[in-house]
């Protein structure tokens, strides 16, 4: 089996290819990366790609200087996508953010199966990326433990519909917090999440819950269900991973350790199940389960991603690119943590009622879209007071 990983420095990224190490028997043929060149050529060295791309074209200058003949290196965006449109077998996107978007595109065209880690793809191009997929008879694998748990909750199921979905969530480092409290929280504070080793932008949005927000509309997107088909819960031990309910009232749930490598795998194997020598999960020590209703006042993105996903359209494109600028001011520390819904849905606002350009349904029009919400979500940061 070869793949092709996009984002390979990441999180994610050095995750699968410790999955990859462990299973043996799969080829890597490209990986990219935005700048860590440094452990890009360690990777490359390891696992010997023909090509790999670097976001960053200095740095991609710097990395063909290393790495001379051994691996052809492409740079920029258009790097990234050529590395896509190229692949072979199976693309693990784990790039971060909107950037997904064009490269999914690429690979499901070139009729790559996706193993899909880049939930802005599908929250900014559901309604291009899902009947293309199915067009070119495309897999969309999905990596994110809780819809990798739906997916192995639908298996064996037939054409029986979710009733419902619950999809879980950690409730972040912040979870019980009132806003009064979240008023004083540090970009140190949210970074320290209480289960789960992720990247920056991924732990952030998960102390806002606006991950969880963006992962409703991706397991719409994936398993055809309305808002109203989607339901939160918050489970702090982060051992079921989520649960689907059917018609007849009976639910499945899948459960683990809070362990991203397990769905990774997963989505590498697929159909099949291989041995590992991860963790396993101990029911005598993890014998109590709790499940909350989410604080939608203390952490209105999770509203503000629900009313986005209903709406449709563009919404979820603006909700996405104003998210991604206010949370990168907020790690700047240019603005405070309550600030990111409050750019987030001034930007909406101002689309509503402002907004007059291209609203087609297609990469051009998601492109123009998005630039303007980055935008105005931009110059909402700057109307802040330092």
């Amino acid at each position: 089996m070869r793949i092709v990983i996009l984002g390979s420095t990441g999180s994610i990224g050095t995750q699968t290819l410790e999955v990859v190490r462990g299973l043996g028997n799969i080829e890597v043929a490209a990986l990219t990366a935005h700048s860590n060149i440094d452990l890009l050529e360690q990777q490359i060295a390891e696992f010997r790609p023909k090509v790999a791309a670097v976001y960053d074209e200095a740095a991609a200058l710097e990395l063909a200087r290393r790495v001379g003949p051994v691996c052809e290196v492409l740079s920029g965006p258009d790097g990234i996508v050529a590395v896509a449109e190229n692949g072979d077998g199976l693309v693990v996107n784990a790039l971060v953010g909107s950037a997904g978007v064009l490269p999914t595109i690429a690979a499901i065209n070139a009729g790559c199966n996706i193993a899909l880690a880049n939930k802005e793809t599908l929250v900014c191009a559901g309604e291009i990326i899902m009947p293309l997929a199915k067009a070119k008879g495309v897999a969309i694998l999905p990596v994110d433990s809780e819809h990798s748990a739906i997916f192995q909750c639908l298996q064996g199921n037939g054409d029986n519909k979710p009733h419902k979905i619950y999809l879980t969530a950690s409730g972040g480092p912040f979870r019980g917090y009132t806003l009064s409290q979240l008023e004083k929280v540090t970009v140190e504070d949210a970074l320290r999440h209480p289960n789960w080793s992720m990247g920056r932008k991924v732990t952030i949005d998960s102390a806002t819950m606006m991950n969880k927000g963006l992962e409703v509309i991706e397991a719409g997107w994936l398993f055809d269900a309305a808002a109203e088909e989607i339901e939160v819960l918050v489970h702090p031990q982060s051992v079921v991973h989520s649960m689907v309910e059917f018609a007849d009232g009976q639910i499945v749930a899948q459960l683990g350790p809070p362990d991203m490598r397990l769905p990774i795998q997963y989505a590498l194997t697929y159909p099949h199940r291989a041995s590992n020598t991860f963790s396993r999960l101990n029911f005598a020590k993890s014998n109590t389960l709790t499940f909350e209703t989410p604080n939608f006042e203390a952490f209105p993105c999770l509203r503000l991603a629900y009313e986005a996903y209903k709406a449709g359209g563009m919404l979820p494109n603006v909700l996405n690119a104003a998210n991604e600028v206010a949370l990168e001011m907020f790690l700047a520390k240019k603005i405070s943590f309550l600030d990111i819904a409050k750019i987030i849905d001034g930007t909406i606002s101002a689309y509503t009622c402002e907004y007059n350009g291209n609203n087609a349904i297609d990469i051009d029009g998601i492109l123009e879209v998005e630039k303007w919400a980055r935008g105005m979500a931009l110059k909402a940061v700057r109307g802040k007071p330092r």
